[in-house]
Parts: structure tokens; C-alpha cells; sequence
């Protein structure tokens, strides 16, 4: 039941009207003797007298009480009185609503910071408890005053008001700020509201950080978590563009399963999360979304949608505009906001729901990458997506990726990967050709020119552009990084690789390719600071111990190249780096066990095999070698001009006619 008393409010202190359910009078208790304490006169149903008015008495008090405090749990969100009364509340504008149990505020009262005060055991003078005094003094308008038999000094008016969280010591449950009532529609009211002052500041010109969480899948079939995951991506890809903000990358934001949203945020070193949750069905859509600042858990921003299935196009582009507005106009004013907004507008999508729904299909195969199987999986899709729109550009550029992804590690044979490769250059060029600022379409050319014909000169413009245009974009920055530490160009892609670590801390890839970028540098060091952080996110990644044995042998380090290459999970990587280490061990028995189960296995090892001869200092097998792997396109000869294990064929005519050629 909620609570009431008839007396009247005590001379000079401010009254507080407390609302809570019956069943959990025990554990309220302390939070009125805690507010009691600091001088406020509370009211409820404990004070109240027999024979009294209960109705016209609760009304009065709650009409007349400086701040009304309700506190939710799993009882009282059920419970008419308690909304009622925190309903009333919220209209007065003195509402402070507390979480006992972990319980987040019905639908109506999540556009309100929550304290959540279930690990507070009532002892006064905590964190908690000064948080809870601070927050009611500010909702009622009450004099500062120090804190009751505390050691340290109360919050700022400033904190009270934004409820800090975090280094305070209080902190929120990952319950507390939910999918719900929306605080602010669209664009304008959140322009309204910066421009009232009530959305705080930043630094001008500093670029906002956001991550973009995982949208919850509320269909009740998880088979169809490929759209929430595919419209929580899409928005990132929108928002990525926005050169005002900085967006942490995909692989991140889904990195840290079952941990806090606000955790998560605080790990990928961000201010903002945008989260939200989609119901769907064949004909509708529902999306729920909010803007969350992390430091204090302000909700900046949350609406609910309930659309048509195909208004899904405008619909990610009015969340993307109104996030990017609330965000931007902050720091920079209406004018720069809108413009930085104008950067957003779609790029080489579709407006054919079946199309893209098969590119969301695709593109979470994509990010799955098991393996082969899902690799043509995807492909199919992104197939599927172009015959329902031709015009698709975003799909042929995937399609010209899963068909590049076929041909650098499934094709039978040269002749395949020959073909396939092909087919991924048309596909990316029909991308561009309906789309030239497409970012991916470039990417996905650069990549096959360079990979599939070993044309470095023609792939450059490209990896240029998709640079240019997506200079926000963690995946495409990590791909033209890598390219540029394949040639002369060590110190831009170490600067690209710190940026992409900065967007994604969490991708064990991206710290293996940062690792390769600095072997390629010969930074040693750096390279088993990398690999080993790879792998301390992915244990089982490949070519990751291959890394760390090639930086060991090139440290004289032979034993450690060893342990490095028999924990290495690919086994080409393994055999090629244990039949170096092994020769430098004097083990010529298990040096040569392994070169031959190298080409036993894996015949088109032709770049494998030239490194170790290489590393045995027999030049010409590994210049015959190296030159059959550039005549058959072998990708592997990309690595030539920096690889280390190959420095013993440096200064030898043959090997520098080679890098002309791969050159040229």
C-alpha cells in the first residue's frame, strides 16, 4: 500500500512524501530514518492516526510535500497506489524515485535517473546514502547541508542533480535504464531542449563518443536476431559517417557478452550508449531506442516506434538524425549539428524490404565467419538481396567481399581463385558504378585488385578513397592500414592501426593486425605486445602464435619460436614456423619432418616453403619458389618487401627483379 500522514509539516524543514508497497516496509524503514535524520519531514503511512481521513489525507500531504520519493521494487511496480503517486510526482516535477531490489521503473518513469540502493545495507554516511539525501535535497529545493556522520563531503549540487554514478562509488543497475516512455520526440524537441540549456556541454570541436549496442531481439524467435543485430548495425553505419562523433566499431559493441550496458560503455571508452529492442512481424515493426549518457545516466533521448514493415528506411535515418542532433548540437550549435547530420544520408542502399532484409541476413553470416560453409552462406544472400534490387550497391560490394573471402581460403585450385577473384572485381566495380562514395565498394575492389592479380598500383586509389570516405570506420581503417604496411608507408598505417584500437579495443583481429603492421615494421616488441593481447580476447586465434614466433626468431629466440609455433592453431602457420626454429635449434631431423609435411599437406605453400629455405639460407629453392607463387598470383607474395624471414634473400639480384615486379 502507499503511504500518507496527516501531520503537518515541520517548521523549517522540507517535507517528502514516501511512497513504497506494504510488504517492503522492513527494508524502508531505514530509508526514512536516513532522511529523517537529515531534517526532512517524511510522510507516510506509518504516522498516520486512527479515525483519520486516509484518502483526503494522502492527498493533501501529497499535493502539499516539497519532494515525493517512491521507492520501486517487484511489489510495488505492481501497485495502483504507487503509481499513482509517483505519477503525481513526475507531473509536480519533485519526483526521486529509488530502486530497492535492482526493479527499473515502470513504463512512464524510465525517463527518470533511478538510484538503485539494493547492495545499501542503511548504514548512513555511504555514498549511497549521502546520494540519496543529496538527490531529495535538490528535487525539494532544500538548503545544502553536510552530510550526516559521514567521512567524506557531500556531492556537488551539480552531482545531486545528475545523480552521480561510477568513481562515486554509487552505481547503477544494468536494469536501471530500460527500453520505455520516451522523454523527447524527434529532432527538434531534442534541439529544444540543448538549446534550454538541460542537455549540458562539451568541449567544441571534440569528437562525441558513442557505441551503438546490440538492438534486443523481442520476437521470441532467436533465429531472427539477424534483423535487431542488422538494424542496430545499420544505424552504427549511418552514425559512423557523422564527423562530429566517434562510434566504437561493431566488433566491440557485441564483444563483452552478459556485462552491464553501462560496463561495457566504460570499457570501450565512451560517453553514450544508444540501445533499444525491435518486435516485428510480417507486416509490423516496433523499435524501442534510447540515448544514454554513461557519467551519470542521464537519458538523453527515447522514443518508441510502431511502423509499417517498410518504413524501416525512414525509420533508421530518423534515429540516426535525432541520436547524432542530440549529440552534436551540444557542443557546436544548430547550424554544425544539421550539417554534420547531412553526412548521414544513405549511401548505396535500398528501399525494397526484401532486399534488405537479404542483406541483413548476409551480413550476419558475414560477421559470423566460421568457416567456408558461411562464407558461401553469406554469398547466397547478398545474391539474393541484388536479384530483388539490382540497384543495390551496398550489396554487390559484399558480394564482391564473400567472393574475394571464397577465393583467398577455399579455392580447389588456382584456376578457381583465378575465377573467383574475377567475378569480386566486377562486383565491386558494378558497386561503384552505382555508387561512387560507397566506402566498402572501393574496399572491396582494392582488395581483390591487390589480392587477386597482385596489383598494388591499381588497388591504391582505392584503399585511398575508402579511406577518405570512411574515416570513422574501425573495419575499413584496419584494411587500408594493413595495405599500406605491405609497401613503403610504416608510419601511416601504425597512425591508422592506433586509431582503429582507440575505435575497437576489444577485436582480438584488430590487435593481429596491428601486430603484423609493426613485424612488417620490425618492432619486435610491439608486435608480441599486439599478438599477446589478441590473444588474451581470442585465445584460439589463428596465425596469431605464427606472429610471435617469427618476432621470437628474429629476437634469437629459438626455443621461444618453437613453444610459439607448436601452440599455433592454423597448421601452415605451425609447420612453417617450427621448421625454422627447429633448424635454428640444430634439430635438422624435426626441421626437415616438418618442411616435408608442409608441402605434403598443403601444396600451394609456396610462400611458406620460400621462408623457411630462405631461413635455412637455401636461396635458390626459395627464389624458385617465391617466383612460382608470383607467377600463379599466390597472394602470399604480398608479404615480400617487408617480411623478415626472408631479409637472407635481400641484396640478391633475383629477389630484387621480384619486388620490381610485384611493383609494377
Amino acid at each position: 500500500m502507499a503511504t500518507g500522514s496527516g501531520d503537518a509539516p515541520k517548521a523549517g524543514g522540507a517535507s517528502v512524501f514516501f511512497s513504497y508497497a506494504r510488504s517492503d516496509l522492513d527494508r524502508a524503514r531505514p530509508v526514512i530514518a536516513l532522511l529523517e535524520s537529515a531534517g526532512f519531514d517524511v510522510w507516510w503511512d506509518g504516522r498516520l492516526e486512527g479515525g483519520e481521513n486516509y484518502l483526503a489525507t494522502t492527498e493533501t500531504a501529497l499535493e502539499s510535500a516539497d519532494c515525493v520519493v517512491v521507492l520501486w521494487s517487484q511489489t510495488s511496480v505492481a501497485s495502483s497506489w504507487v503509481r499513482d503517486e509517483a505519477q503525481r510526482g513526475r507531473e509536480r516535477g519533485c519526483l526521486v524515485p529509488l530502486s530497492l531490489d535492482g526493479t527499473i521503473a515502470p513504463l512512464g518513469f524510465r525517463q527518470f535517473q533511478l538510484l538503485d540502493i539494493s547492495g545499501w545495507q542503511g548504514a548512513p554516511g555511504t555514498p549511497v546514502a549521502e546520494r540519496i539525501i543529496a538527490a531529495v535535497r535538490t528535487k525539494a529545493g532544500a538548503p545544502a547541508a553536510a552530510p550526516i556522520a559521514s567521512a567524506s563531503a557531500p556531492p556537488t549540487p551539480a552531482q545531486a542533480a545528475a545523480f552521480a554514478v561510477g568513481r562515486s562509488g554509487l552505481t547503477l543497475s544494468r536494469r536501471t535504464l530500460m527500453i520505455g516512455g520516451a522523454s523527447l520526440a524527434g529532432g527538434a524537441a531534442v534541439l529544444g531542449v540543448w538549446q534550454s540549456g538541460l542537455l549540458g556541454s562539451a568541449r567544441a570541436g571534440d569528437a562525441i563518443s558513442m557505441v551503438v549496442l546490440p538492438f534486443a531481439n523481442l520476437t521470441g524467435d532467436v533465429a531472427k536476431a539477424w534483423f535487431s543485430n542488422g538494424l542496430s548495425n545499420e544505424l552504427r553505419s549511418v552514425l559512423v559517417r557523422n564527423p562530429r562523433l566517434r562510434v566504437a566499431a561493431p566488433t566491440s559493441s557485441g564483444a563483452i557478452g552478459g556485462e552491464d550496458d553501462f560496463a561495457i560503455g566504460r570499457t570501450l571508452g565512451v560517453d553514450h550508449i544508444l540501445r533499444g529492442s525491435v518486435m516485428r512481424d510480417e507486416a509490423r515493426l516496433r523499435v524501442s531506442a534510447e540515448l544514454i549518457e554513461i557519467e551519470g545516466g542521464l537519458v538523453r533521448w527515447a522514443e518508441s516506434y510502431d511502423r509499417a514493415l517498410e518504413d524501416v528506411f525512414a525509420l533508421q535515418s530518423e534515429i540516426a538524425e535525432t541520436v547524432a542532433l542530440s549529440l552534436v548540437a551540444q557542443t557546436v550549435g544548430e547550424t554544425e549539428a544539421r550539417s554534420s547530420v547531412a553526412a548521414q544520408q544513405d549511401i548505396g542502399g535500398t528501399k525494397n524490404i526484401a532486399a534488405y532484409e537479404a542483406f541483413l541476413r548476409g551480413h550476419a553470416l558475414y560477421d559470423l565467419s566460421s568457416g567456408t560453409d558461411s562464407d558461401r552462406a553469406a554469398l547466397a544472400q547478398f545474391e539474393a538481396a541484388i536479384a530483388e534490387d539490382p540497384g543495390y550497391a551496398a550489396a554487390h560490394a559484399m558480394r564482391s567481399t564473400m567472393l574475394a573471402a571464397i577465393a583467398n581460403n577455399a579455392a580447389s585450385d588456382a584456376i578457381e581463385s583465378r575465377k573467383l577473384f574475377a567475378e569480386a572485381i566486377a562486383a565491386a566495380e558494378r558497386s561503384l558504378a552505382l555508387e561512387q562514395r560507397l566506402a566498402r565498394g572501393h574496399l572491396a575492389l582494392g582488395f581483390a585488385l591487390n589480392n587477386g592479380q597482385l596489383k598494388r598500383g591499381a588497388a591504391m586509389p582505392h584503399y585511398e578513397a575508402a579511406e577518405r570516405l570512411a574515416p570513422g570506420d574501425a573495419d575499413v581503417l584496419r584494411a587500408a592500414a594493413s595495405f599500406y604496411a605491405y609497401g613503403e608507408e610504416q608510419a601511416l598505417a601504425a597512425q591508422m592501426m592506433a586509431r582503429v584500437l582507440e575505435l575497437d579495443p576489444l577485436n582480438a583481429r584488430a590487435y593481429r593486425s596491428a601486430a603484423y603492421n609493426a613485424l612488417f615494421a620490425r618492432d619486435y616488441a610491439a608486435v608480441l605486445k599486439h599478438m599477446e593481447r589478441a590473444l588474451e580476447l581470442n585465445p584460439s586465434l589463428a596465425s596469431a602464435q605464427f606472429g610471435i614466433a617469427i618476432a621470437r626468431l628474429m629476437q634469437n629466440d629459438a626455443a621461444g619460436a618453437l613453444s610459439a609455433a607448436k601452440a599455433e592453431q592454423g597448421r601452415a602457420y605451425s609447420l612453417t614456423a617450427s621448421a625454422i626454429a627447429a633448424h635454428r635449434l640444430g634439430d635438422t631431423a624435426a626441421a626437415d619432418t616438418a618442411l616435408a609435411a608442409l608441402e605434403a599437406e598443403y601444396g600451394d605453400s609456396r610462400y611458406q616453403r620460400a621462408q623457411v629455405h630462405a631461413q635455412r639460407g637455401e636461396v635458390d629453392e626459395a627464389m624458385a619458389l617465391l617466383g612460382t607463387a608470383l607467377n600463379a598470383l599466390d597472394p602470399g607474395v604480398l608479404w615480400a618487401p617487408n617480411d623478415p624471414l626472408l631479409d637472407p634473400l635481400r641484396g640478391e639480384p633475383a629477389f630484387t627483379d621480384l619486388l620490381l615486379r610485384l611493383s609494377s
